[in-house]
C-alpha cells in the first residue's frame, strides 16, 4: 500500500474560511521552524513483521533501526505462547495489578525474571519509561537528592524532575566529579541514576564503581538496563552479570519490548524496595496490567534469552565485523562493544541525506538528530540484531563507505 508522503505527514488544515485559534497557529509555526531546520520527524508505516527484514510502505529492507537485539520480536515460540495465553487469560487485564488484574501469568513471569536476574524480586511495569518514573518518585521527594549522568534516557531526567528533589546531573561518565557530589550532599536519601547501556553512543557505564560510590555514600543506584537485558553476559543477565558484579543498594530496571521482543518492564531488587514499590509506585499502582497473553509470551521469551547463548555469540560476530569492514575518515564510528554501533556524521541534513541514500540501496538506518543528541553530532544509529547475517552487516558498512567516498553533491 502506498502513500503520498506528504498526505500523510502534514499537520491537520483548518476548513476553507475558518480560520484556525491562535494556540493552533503557534504550534503549526513552531512546526514550520522545525521543519526549515530539517528537524521534523516523521513516521515510517511497518507493514510486516519486526525483522532484520520488513516490508514499509510497499517496500522490501534491511533494516538496521530495531532494538529487537535478539531476533524474538516476531519468533514462532513466543507467538504461540501469546495464543495460549490470549486462550486462557483472554485479552485484557481488565484492572490494576492491585486491584483484580494481577494473573498468575504476571506473578509467574516476576518470578522468573527474579531467577533469571539474581534478584530476590522483580515487579513488572507497563513500560520503561513508568518503571523508571515509578522507582524515582518513589524514592526520592523533597529533601532528597538525585545525581543523574548527562546522557542518561529522557525518563530518568523526567523522573528526577518530577520527584522535586534536587536534581544534579554529573559529565558522562566521570565518577570523580559524582563522588564529590555524593560527599558534599546532606540529603536524607540519596539516588544515583544511570543507564547501563547508553542508547545513543553504545558505550557501557562503569556499574563497579558506581556501586562502590553508592555503598561508600550511603546512596541507592538506579539501573536501566533497557539495552542491556538478554545481551549482557553469558546467560544474558545484564551489565550487572557482564560485571561480575551485585549489591543491596542496586535497582534494577529492564525493559521487555527490546531483547525480549515483547512489551514491558520490569524493575527488580531487594524484597524490602519491591514491595515499597508495590505499594508507592504511582505509575504501578494507578495502571491497569499489561495483557496477561504478552505475560505468557515473555515467559517463553525468558526461556529462549536463558538459552540463547549462540544469539549472543552471533551479534558479538556481527559487531566485530562492522567494525572491521567500515572504512570511513570523515564520519566517526564511536566505541561501543554493543550491538548499538553510532556513525557520528555532525551535521544533521548530511545525516539525513545518508540515511535516505541508504533507504535508496534498500538499508533502513535512521539519522537521530537534536534534540535527541547534541548539536553538531547527529549520527546514524546502527542497531543489529541476531537476525541478520554476516552479508548483511557487510552490505551496509560496503554501502556507507562508498557513500562517504563519494560525497553527497
Amino acid at each position: 500500500m502506498s502513500r503520498d508522503p506528504e498526505t500523510v505527514r502534514s499537520p491537520q488544515q483548518a476548513p476553507a474560511g475558518v480560520s484556525a485559534p491562535p494556540v493552533f497557529s503557534q504550534l503549526g509555526c513552531e512546526l514550520a521552524q522545525l521543519d526549515a531546520r530539517g528537524l521534523l520527524r516523521h513516521r515510517r508505516v511497518l507493514e510486516s513483521a519486526q525483522s532484520a527484514r520488513v516490508t514499509v510502505e510497499g517496500r522490501d529492507y534491511v533494516a538496521f533501526c530495531s532494538n529487537d537485539y535478539l531476533g524474538l520480536a516476531a519468533h514462532p515460540d513466543l507467538i504461540e505462547a501469546a495464543r495460549q495465553g490470549a486462550a486462557r487469560y483472554g485479552v485484557g487485564a481488565g484492572a490494576s495489578h492491585l486491584i483484580l488484574g494481577h494473573t498468575a501469568a504476571h506473578h509467574e513471569l516476576e518470578e522468573q525474571l527474579a531467577a533469571l536476574t539474581g534478584l530476590p524480586r522483580a515487579l513488572l511495569f507497563s513500560t520503561g519509561y513508568m518503571a523508571n518514573l515509578g522507582v524515582v518518585t518513589a524514592l526520592a521527594g523533597r529533601g532528597d537528592a538525585v545525581f543523574a549522568d548527562r546522557l542518561n534516557h529522557a525518563s530518568l531526567n523526567d523522573a528526577a524532575l518530577l520527584s522535586r528533589a534536587v536534581f544534579t546531573r554529573y559529565r558522562h561518565g566521570d565518577v570523580e566529579a559524582l563522588e564529590r557530589m555524593l560527599a558534599g550532599s546532606v540529603a536524607r536519601r540519596k539516588l544515583v541514576l544511570t543507564d547501563a547501556v547508553f542508547s545513543m553512543d553504545g558505550d557501557i557505564a562503569p556499574v563497579p564503581d558506581l556501586i562502590a560510590l553508592c555503598e561508600r555514600h550511603d546512596a541507592w543506584l538506579l539501573l536501566d538496563d533497557a539495552h542491556g537485558f538478554g545481551v549482557l553476559g553469558a546467560d544474558g543477565r545484564g551489565v550487572l552479570e557482564h560485571f561480575g558484579a551485585a549489591s543491596p543498594r542496586v535497582i534494577y530496571m529492564a525493559t521487555l519490548g527490546k531483547a525480549a521482543g515483547v512489551f514491558g518492564a520490569f524493575v527488580a531488587g531487594q524484597q524490602e524496595a519491591v514491595d515499597y514499590l508495590i505499594q508507592r509506585a504511582r505509575p504501578y499502582v494507578y495502571t491497569t496490567a499489561t495483557p496477561p497473553m504478552l505475560a505468557a509470551a515473555l515467559m517463553k521469551s525468558v526461556e529462549l534469552i536463558r538459552n540463547g547463548s549462540e544469539r549472543r555469540r552471533h551479534l558479538r560476530v556481527l559487531i566485530a565485523r562492522l567494525r572491521e569492514r567500515l572504512q570511513v575518515t570523515r564520519w566517526t564510528l564511536m566505541p561501543s562493544p554493543t550491538p548499538i554501533q553510532p556513525l557520528v556524521i555532525g551535521d544533521h541534513r548530511e545525516a539525513v541525506a545518508v540515511s535516505r541514500r541508504l533507504a535508496d540501496r534498500g538499508l533502513l538506518v535512521p539519522a537521530i538528530r537534536p534534540p535527541t543528541v547534541p548539536e553538531g553530532t547527529a549520527r546514524l544509529r546502527i542497531s543489529l540484531s541476531a537476525a541478520h547475517s554476516i552479508e548483511d552487516v557487510e552490505r551496509l558498512a560496503a554501502s556507507l563507505s562508498e557513500l562517504e567516498r563519494a560525497g553527497l553533491d
